[in-house]
């Protein structure tokens, strides 16, 4: 049986492991009314799979047949969204960071959503391990009124399991672009021991597992209400959350002791926020 944490503590040489090398791509096009499939590149062990579903948009499931990632691996998507086009891309499971032997493993996003055009990137978690060493780049562009709606979650170790991370490499750069303009720009970096960056009170609190929702849309600001209504009747105290908006973008961040519980107050919130059920991978 394959072990999550057997893996993480390998001990093999950097020589002796084959490294992945994944890319996919997929773009939606609108036709009589509908979003369906255009293009679709994948390789390596990056696959796409397209569900049949009902009443709910177009959805695309990404899966890393690797298992995880590890220094040297290298695994890039890529989403276009036509104009008029509304579709969820999601993935089949947490991804893993294991422990790196040699070098980081280097993740790359981008998104391209043409006017009129909504897109949903709702991954589900990514889980550093002891070790670890993972450098993750999000970028987008949108035109006119597109609108994305992302998320992005990060749990150290799985609490439930006994694992602890003291040490790990871990840089996420998020940069967002309409119309050629820059309209948000964040970036996260840890390195070494996570526990002094993660224990202040403006940062996570001591938390394991944080997430941030971003919806960048040009009626953003008017969705904000319902964001803090939706956080304020959430009764896990083992989450802290906030929403912010501004200039076309609404922001939540949320913290929590541990994935478990991160995962159960982004399922409520998102539910609630988008008026339907996550896809379905998520409840696997």
């Amino acid at each position: 049986m394959y072990d999550a944490a057997i893996a993480s503590q390998s001990d093999l040489k950097p020589h002796a492991l084959q490294r992945v090398r994944a890319e996919a791509r997929i773009r939606f096009k609108a036709a009589n009314g509908e979003t369906r499939l255009a293009d679709l590149y994948q390789s390596g062990s990056a696959k796409v799979r397209l569900p049949r579903v009902y009443g709910t948009p177009t959805t695309a499931v990404l899966i890393n047949t690797a298992g995880g990632l590890t220094g040297g691996d290298e695994l890039s998507f890529k989403v276009e969204a036509d104009a008029g086009t509304h579709a969820i891309v999601t993935t089949q499971t947490a991804e893993r960071a294991y422990r790196s032997p040699a070098g980081s493993a280097r993740v790359t996003g981008r998104f391209d959503l043409e006017g009129n055009a909504i897109l949903e990137w709702l991954p589900q978690e990514t889980i550093l391990f002891d070790a670890s060493s993972l450098r993750r780049r999000l970028q987008a562009d949108l035109r006119a009124n597109a609108r994305l709606l992302m998320l992005e979650s990060v749990v150290l170790g799985r609490k439930a399991m006994g694992e602890t991370v003291g040490s790990v490499l871990f840089t996420d750069s998020w940069r967002i672009r309409r119309d050629g303009r820059l309209v948000f720009a964040d970036d996260i970096r840890l390195d070494g021991d996570p526990a002094p960056a993660l224990g202040g009170r403006a940062t996570a609190g001591g938390g394991l597992a944080v997430a941030t929702l971003i919806d960048c849309a040009p009626d953003a600001e008017d969705r904000l209400p319902r964001a803090r209504t939706l956080l304020a009747v959430e009764e896990d105290t083992a989450t802290r959350s906030a929403a912010s908006a501004w200039d076309g973008l609404l922001i939540a961040r949320f913290v929590a002791e541990d994935g478990r519980a991160l995962r159960r107050t982004l399922t409520t919130f998102l539910t609630g926020y988008r008026g339907t059920d996550l896809p379905r991978v998520w409840h696997c």
